[in-house]
């Protein structure tokens, strides 16, 4: 399995993968000891298709079995030319029928059932943490995004379900919960006159942030839109019941440019809202993403992004310069800004951001914070404190900790600070 792009795509290849392993197949290490290869794909942007396309290529040449899944189902034509000897090419979720191409080309004998269900089955992260997608799809039509014409609009899982893969996951070792979708603040929209098991759980992402809260694990929550409901889960940080972080993908914050995107928000308001949630939780962390150079963004907008960023005064953020992505309306939008431009806008902001970054973990020296173990080798260890997520955020990396294994959640004295990590020692 070679899985690419987000961790919305990382869950379809462990249900893959799952089902898969249900049927008695097993997972292997490299091309040349594979009967079939699958590519999970990704299709957001024109860098990441270059980068499925040349993953296909790869596999193809290494081993000729191939099986394409994922989000370039669009571009289904496209890898068929390129590649006519690919096995199948479906979409992301298509599960059956990425199963049902492995079996055709590599048949497999009659097995006993092995009891691996999709909602507690193959992991492709570590032990410790899990990705817990919610929901599928998206209802917003943002200009300069193809997700909705290729997972669709919103359809959200029932929370019982939700809650029992949450609750095996947990039993077998899950110390983190990664809560992802396409829009986590809109999940149980589509079912929100129904309710569910003995308790009658209403489909809200509160009650559902609430439910996971009191499993024992740390829940972190992502891809979260600033609606009225994100002022609903403050309390539960302030209880402890989820950790002091949200994932919320500002984009931008100049009107104009807000409105060329189709973007929802008041960047007025969501800075009085910051205000507001830090003053309830003075240790959350707000991590964003922000798009440099979209068509139309003149250098007043720019700056007023800028100016916005030093006031808003975010803790972890990222940015990208502008691409157009076949099928989007903004393609079509006027006033493209050239290329050189918008990368040295990205550099801007990103130093901007790096400089708030400084100040903010120099300010953690001295303070003693909870950490999560991700790596250990008997002398030093490297984790995350409850402000970092894996793989996007910081690290904290540690000295003198013989003790640590991977799953640990321990405190840790930070002794030291650069402007994206933390050094420190056990406390």
């Amino acid at each position: 399995m070679v899985s690419l792009g987000c961790p919305k795509a990382l869950v379809d290849s462990e249900r893959i993968l799952t089902s898969l392993r249900s049927e008695g197949y097993q997972l292997s290490g490299d091309y040349a000891g594979a009967d079939v290869v699958i590519v999970n794909t990704c299709g957001f942007l024109d860098s990441a298709k270059a980068e499925s396309l040349e993953a296909i290529g790869e596999a193809m040449a290494e081993n000729g079995r191939v099986v394409v899944t994922g989000c370039m189902v669009n571009e289904a034509e496209t890898i068929r030319e390129r590649f006519p000897q690919v096995l199948a090419v479906t979409g992301p979720q298509q599960y059956e029928q990425v199963v049902g191409a492995v079996k055709e080309a590599a048949p497999m004998p009659p097995q006993p059932f092995i009891d691996l269900i999709p909602d507690a089955g193959l992991k492709l992260t570590p032990k410790h943490y899990s990705y817990l997608k919610i929901s599928e799809g998206c209802n917003h039509r943002c200009s300069f995004c193809i997700i909705p014409s290729i997972r669709g609009d919103l359809v959200s899982r029932r929370p019982d379900a939700i809650l029992r893969e949450a609750e095996k996951l947990v039993a077998a070792g899950t110390k983190e919960l990664l809560v992802i979708s396409q829009d986590t603040s809109a999940y149980g929209r589509d079912l929100r006159h129904a309710r569910y098991g003995k308790a009658e759980q209403r489909a809200h992402i509160t009650d559902l942030a609430r439910d996971l809260g009191s499993l024992g694990a740390w829940v972190r929550m992502h891809y979260i839109y600033p609606y009225a409901s994100v002022d609903e889960l403050i309390p539960l940080m302030a209880d402890g019941l989820i950790l002091p972080y949200l994932d919320i993908p500002f984009q931008h914050a100049s009107p104009r440019v807000l409105k060329a995107m189709r973007r929802p928000g008041n960047e007025g308001l969501v800075l009085e809202r910051i205000r507001n949630w830090r003053q309830a939780v003075p240790d959350i962390a707000i991590r964003s993403t922000f798009i440099a150079g979209f068509p139309g963004e003149t250098e007043a907008d720019f700056q007023y992004l800028l100016d916005w960023l030093d006031e808003a005064q975010l803790d972890r953020v990222g940015c990208f310069a502008y691409e157009p992505v076949e099928g989007a309306v903004a393609n079509d939008l006027p006033g493209a800004v050239p290329l050189e431009v918008r990368e040295e806008r990205r550099d801007r902001f990103m130093a901007k951001a790096a400089e708030i970054s400084a100040r903010k973990l120099e300010a953690k020296v001295g303070r003693t914070l909870a950490v999560i173990i991700d790596e250990a080798d008997g002398e030093g260890a490297t984790g995350r404190s409850t402000a970092d997520a894996p793989e996007i955020d910081g690290r904290v990396l540690l000295r003198d900790a013989p003790n640590a294994k991977p799953g640990d959640i321990i405190p840790v004295l930070i002794e030291d600070a650069d402007e994206f990590d933390l050094f420190g020692v056990p406390a």
